[in-house]
């Protein structure tokens, strides 16, 4: 068997953006890689529940991608979630996926630094844009014949059209 660079990712709502897919669709192109992803079951994201469904959908795009790929759900704090994981037998560097300053508690937390200082592992930070809400539309309304004369109706247009 190979030798694979084995990688575990942490990450919540950026478990499935395009900047870790691509960094970590990159990085398997480059030298085989091995990933497990944590997904902490935050609150605020929608508990274990959200998180179970949010892993099988990322773990279903790495597949997609040809990443070997397997994953949990992790406590709700990151740093328990990583430390729980975490092993230095096992893996040989951490992957934290996170939303820009302005949106992300994780980064206002320092939690790329206070993971590289608790494990010792090499960490590398992925900065992914905020999932887009999805574009929900309603069918326009059925439009009622008013009796109203079109806008044409003074010019003859629809009596012509009609003879």
């Amino acid at each position: 068997m190979p030798w694979k660079r084995q990688i575990l990712v942490v990450a919540n709502v950026t478990v499935t953006s395009d900047e870790l897919l691509a960094a970590l669709e990159a990085r398997a192109a480059r030298e085989p890689v091995a990933v497990t992803l944590v997904v902490p079951a935050t609150p605020f994201g929608g508990g274990r529940e959200a998180a179970r469904e949010t892993l099988a959908t990322s773990l279903d795009a790495l597949a997609t991608l040809g990443i070997a790929a397997t994953g949990a759900v992790g406590d709700a704090d990151p740093i328990i979630a990583v430390t729980d994981a975490w092993d230095p037998k096992r893996y040989d560097e951490i992957i934290v996926s996170t939303l820009p300053m302005r949106f992300s508690k994780w980064l206002h937390a320092g939690l790329p630094e206070r993971i590289a200082r608790i494990t010792g592992a090499p960490v590398t930070h992925i900065i992914s844009s905020p999932p887009k809400p999805a574009v929900q539309t309603v069918p326009a309304p059925a439009r009622e014949d008013s009796g109203i004369l079109s806008a044409y109706s003074g010019l003859g247009v629809h009596e012509r059209a009609h003879q």
